[in-house]
This record gives C-alpha cells, sequence and structure tokens, in this order.
C-alpha cells in the first residue's frame, strides 16, 4: 500500500507521463496489466490557460482509468493558478507539479528542471500549489541541475516544507538528460532526508532493476516510464519478482501480437482508425524490438492507414 496525502494505492508501481504516449488507450492497457495509479501526459500551464484543443484531448478519461494523476508544467504563477483551477475541475486523483523535464525548450522558458537552479522560486510555486489544491499535491525533481550541483536533498527537503504529500525523483540530472547511470545516492539521500513518501524512477527496464532501486534507496514507489514502451507485461513481472524473487517467462510472439492488436482497439476506439494507425506506428517498434524482420516491418508500416494493412504485413513476417 502506498499512502500519498489522502490517496491509498494498492502497489507502489506508477506508470509516468511520456508526452505523445500517455493517453488513454496507453493507460487502460498498462491497468489490465496491474498498473494502479497511472498519469496523463505532461500538461503545459500556459496552453491549458489558453484552452488548446490538444491539451483538452490529453485529460479525456473515464470511470475505470482511476486513480488518475496529472502533471503540470510552468513557472508563472499566474498561468499556474488558472491551470490548476481547470485541472482540478477534471476531478483528478493527484496532482503533481513537474520540475524535472530536462527538455532544451521547456528549461529555455525557466519550467521543469530549470527550477532547480532556483529553489526559492520553487518552494513559493509549490506553497501556491498547495493552497489552491483540494487533492494530493506532488513535485517531481531530478538529483541536479549538473554533477556540480547535485541538491536534490535540499530540493526535497523545501519540497516538504512547502507542504507537498510526496516527491518524485528521477535519479539523474538534467545535465544527463536519460542517458548515464542513475544517482541511487541522491535518490537515497532525499529517501533519508523527507518525512513523505519518496518515489523514484530511472531505468526501471526489468524486475531486477524495479528491486535494485528499492534496495539501494528504500523509495516507497517507483515510477515506471520507458520501460513500459511495448512491454505492459513489466508491471506483473515486478508485482511477481518483489513477492517470489522469481522471473516469469517473456511472452511468446503470439501474445504480443494478441496486445499489440488489443491496444491498437483501443486506440481506434479513441481516435478513429486513420488516425489511431498513424499515431501507433511507433509502438510496434517497441512491441517487437529485437525481432529479426523489424527494420523490414517499420519501412512498411510508414505509410499504412488502416488495421487491415497492418495485420497484412505483420502476418508475411511473423
Amino acid at each position: 500500500m502506498l499512502k500519498i496525502g489522502k490517496l491509498k494505492v494498492s502497489s507502489p508501481l506508477i506508470l509516468a507521463p511520456m508526452a505523445g504516449i500517455s493517453d488513454l488507450p496507453f493507460r487502460m492497457l498498462n491497468r489490465s496489466f496491474g498498473c494502479v495509479l497511472a498519469f496523463v501526459e505532461m500538461i503545459n500551464a500556459r496552453s491549458l490557460s489558453y484552452k488548446n484543443k490538444r491539451t483538452n484531448i490529453m485529460l479525456s478519461s473515464n470511470a475505470k482509468d482511476k486513480p488518475l494523476g496529472v502533471q503540470l508544467l510552468g513557472c508563472e504563477p499566474e498561468y499556474i493558478k488558472k491551470a490548476q483551477e481547470i485541472l482540478l475541475s477534471h476531478k483528478p486523483d493527484l496532482l503533481d507539479f513537474n520540475a524535472a523535464c530536462p527538455a532544451k525548450k521547456v528549461v529555455r522558458r525557466g519550467e521543469g528542471a530549470s527550477l532547480l537552479k532556483d529553489p526559492k522560486k520553487l518552494h513559493k510555486l509549490l506553497k501556491l500549489l498547495v493552497k489552491n489544491s483540494n487533492v494530493p499535491l506532488t513535485v517531481k525533481i531530478r538529483s541536479g541541475w549538473d554533477k556540480n550541483t547535485i541538491n536534490a536533498r535540499e530540493v526535497g527537503l523545501l519540497a516538504e516544507d512547502a507542504g507537498v504529500d510526496a516527491i518524485f525523483i528521477h535519479g539523474r540530472s538534467r545535465a544527463q538528460g536519460y542517458s548515464g547511470k542513475v544517482d541511487y545516492e541522491a535518490i537515497q539521500s532525499v529517501k533519508k532526508a523527507a518525512k513523505i513518501p519518496v518515489i523514484a524512477s530511472g531505468d526501471i527496464w526489468s524486475a531486477q532493476f524495479a528491486k535494485k532501486m528499492f534496495d539501494e534507496t528504500g523509495c516507497d514507489g517507483i515510477i515506471i516510464a520507458r520501460g513500459s514502451l511495448g512491454n505492459p507485461w513489466l508491471f506483473k513481472e515486478i508485482e511477481h519478482f518483489l513477492k517470489t524473487g522469481k522471473i516469469l517467462p517473456k511472452p511468446e510472439i503470439s501474445e504480443i501480437l494478441d496486445i499489440i492488436y488489443k491496444h491498437l482497439d483501443l486506440c481506434i476506439d479513441f481516435y478513429g482508425e486513420r488516425v489511431a494507425v498513424v499515431l501507433f506506428r511507433k509502438f510496434i517498434g517497441w512491441y517487437l524490438k529485437g525481432y529479426r524482420h523489424i527494420r523490414v516491418i517499420r519501412e512498411e508500416i510508414t505509410h499504412i492507414k488502416t488495421k487491415a494493412e497492418l495485420e497484412k504485413i505483420l502476418g508475411k513476417y511473423i
């Protein structure tokens, strides 16, 4: 059981918000494999304030898509406050503030990981969010800006002082992006200092990596991001390994194909076939990673527009 403020979650495994990935079909598929708490894609405060059409689509949900977290990105108090009001009207179960995104266009605007360079400003923004929130409020941070400014412990304690209910931390600096080694010690330093839950992320590619994160950091939960791409089985594999110490066998190609079509059907129901098939092309590479015909398959699906066309190509090579 993971407790974040008044939210109680039966599993410590959380599906991360991923740009262009974490839509309703993706979340529902992962929930069918044991994911309990999931996030929508990161929401930009300015875009939401301007009632951007795509942002509203990103917030689409249903009664079974619970509990649901929403992650907010921004640095301007007026837009953050307005965006928070809009988000809370959607009745999420959790609101997270992003101070971790390393993207150049994000940090240039003073958002995301850029806030790690100005902990006092981050503290003020978090106090504003906590004051106006009626759901648990969390923050996502990184180990620091670069190897010379590893300040996760300091930032974590300021976040706790601001009143957040939990700290999400990616074990890399902004300079590392998503490369290099995860700094387990930085995560552990936050866990040892903070009295609120600490949820860790970084390189959760397998059940063994998940256990390593728990063992090395003492964290209360983990965030699964890129490891879930083409691998919704990961949630079930981690749960099984943590309970039994045994690794579940990898799915057969027939099961992988079944899930590919199940995922695609969910996308078609949500977007309509033409849009869904185009958006789904990227997932094929993840589902069939390592398969010997994947390069040819990738080339042939470049222009497909229907499920039938995809079935024909996969039937030819698998």
